[in-house]
Order: structure tokens, then sequence, then C-alpha cells
């Protein structure tokens, strides 16, 4: 299956820091956090194309799942980098293929808002998944929104921190559901409300 005809997926995702936003660390579930991006990199990955900005706490997960994946699927992923971050870098950016490098500007707030804006602009989604996070996730959700208000977002708020405040304050009633809430099985969980809806 070509690249161009694969469904694009966007996801908005980092594990809190703790010397940042206490909000935001205080009420996360790490282990939930990764489970859901095995899970959703695992269900993902061979139908669909990931799209998502290399948040050097989620960048290695996907590579992980990607690596494991009998398929050539290169071609399924697709990674956002603003040159305002060169010096740190990942090193499992260099697995990727598909990077693209977005403008340093005069300041990172200014550089990082170029590469989301990039990322939701040069792509047409299906559906969007949040994952954890910090304000970052805040950000693109409401970037997310702006643009693509119908379709699909899944902000699992299982995993806390940015995306459990999604759940509560931003997320239409239309989109809620107890699940995303309260179910841990996440591959399960995402084949019934995102592969069986897209």
């Amino acid at each position: 299956m070509a690249s161009k005809q694969l469904k694009n997926v966007f996801l908005s995702a980092s594990i809190p820091l703790p010397e940042r936003d206490a909000k935001y660390f205080e009420t996360a579930d790490i282990v939930a956090i990764r489970d859901c991006i095995i899970a959703l990199t695992t269900v993902v990955l061979p139908k669909y194309k990931l799209i998502w900005g290399g948040h050097p706490s989620i960048t290695p997960l996907i590579y992980y799942v990607m690596n494991r994946i009998d398929l050539n699927i290169q071609n399924h992923v697709q990674l956002y980098q603003s040159i305002w971050f060169k010096d740190i870098f990942p090193q499992g950016n260099n697995e990727f293929e598909n990077i693209v490098y977005t403008e340093k500007l005069q300041d990172k707030s200014a550089s990082v808002n170029l590469m989301r804006q990039q990322m939701l602009s040069e792509n047409e989604y299906s559906a969007a998944i949040f994952i954890g996070g910090m304000d970052g996730i805040e950000e693109e959700f409401v970037m997310f929104r702006d643009k693509y208000p119908d379709i699909l977002v899944l902000p699992i708020a299982s995993t806390g921190a940015a995306t459990k405040i999604i759940y509560d304050t931003l997320l239409p009633d239309i989109f809620k559901n107890e699940r995303l809430l309260k179910d841990y099985g996440y591959m399960s969980l995402l084949q019934d409300l995102l592969i069986d809806k897209i």
C-alpha cells in the first residue's frame, strides 16, 4: 500500500517531567502512558500512518514497536522535529526515514509552534490520539480541533496529566466515553474506539 493511500493518525503524547508543572506530573500514570503508546503503535502501524512531533520520551517507544513488527513500515511513520532541538534529538531519530525538520525561529516557543502548524497543515488526518503529556498536549489539542473540528479525537484520560485535563475540560460531549477514563486494556480500547471507527 502506497503511503499516500494510508490514513493518517495524529499522535500528541509525552511523559511529564517532575521539574515542570506539578499538575501534569502528579496525575500522570507513567506505566499507562508507556503501555498506551506501545498498544497504539502496535494497532496503528500495520494499516495506517502515525504522525507525531518527536518528543524524546515517546519516539524510542514507537521505534521499539516498529522494530518488532515484521513489515517494512517506514512509510507508516512520519516524525516532525524542530531544528531548535537539534543538539538534543533522541538517538532513535536516526532510525526513521521520514523526518520533517522544521525551521528554527527566534525562540523555542515560536519554533515549536511552527512545527505544530506544519505537522497539522501538511497532512490530512482521520483521527487524533492524546496520551499523558504537559502543556504542549493541551496546545496541540486546541490546534487540532480548530483545524479538524469534525475528526475523531481520543484523549486517553486514564493516562492522566494533560490528557485528563483535556478530557475533563475541552473534549466535546460527543467524543466522551467512559472507557477513555477507566479502560487500561489499551489494545482492545484502541481497536474498538479507533481502528473500528476509521
